[in-house]
C-alpha cells in the first residue's frame, strides 16, 4: 500500500491536479465531483459551501473516496479512502490558498453573498498509487 508521503504521491497532490471524491448520498447511491484538493500533515482536505449535496452527505456519512489524477495522465493517480471531519473553523484561509494554488488567485473569487465555507480533513485508511 502506498502512503501520502511517498515520493510521486506527494507531487500529485502538491501540484494543482484535481480530484473526484465520491460521498453516499441519503438513498445510498454514490454522488462524485470535482473539487480542489491539499496536502495536510499526513491527510487530505477538501473545501465546499455548507449545503451543497457532498457536503451535506460528509456530514451524515464520513466515508469518502478521493482520487487525484495528473493534468494530461488520467493514468497517474492516487486513490484515498477515509474517514472525513468537518469544520468551518480554517475553512476560509483553506478556500483562498486552494484559490492561490489552482489559480493563482490570493483571495477566493466565486464566493456567494452570505456563503459559509466547510473545510473537510480526510483521513486516509487506504491509500493506493498507480503510474501508467
Amino acid at each position: 500500500m502506498a502512503s501520502l508521503n511517498d515520493p510521486p504521491v506527494r507531487e500529485l497532490l502538491e501540484q494543482p491536479n484535481y480530484a473526484v471524491i465520491s460521498t453516499i448520498n441519503a438513498n445510498g447511491a454514490i454522488h462524485n465531483t470535482m473539487v480542489w484538493i491539499s496536502a495536510e500533515d499526513g491527510a487530505v482536505a477538501v473545501n465546499s459551501a455548507i449545503g451543497r449535496l457532498w457536503p451535506t452527505n460528509l456530514q451524515r456519512d464520513p466515508r469518502i473516496t478521493a482520487v487525484v489524477f495528473e493534468s494530461g495522465n488520467p493514468y497517474h493517480f492516487v486513490e484515498i479512502r477515509g474517514m472525513a471531519t468537518g469544520s468551518r473553523e480554517g475553512a476560509d484561509d483553506h478556500i483562498n490558498k486552494l484559490a492561490k494554488k489552482y489559480i493563482g488567485q490570493d483571495e477566493y473569487p466565486y464566493r456567494q453573498p452570505g456563503e459559509e465555507r466547510i473545510k473537510f480533513v480526510i483521513q486516509p485508511d487506504h491509500v493506493r498509487h498507480v503510474k501508467q
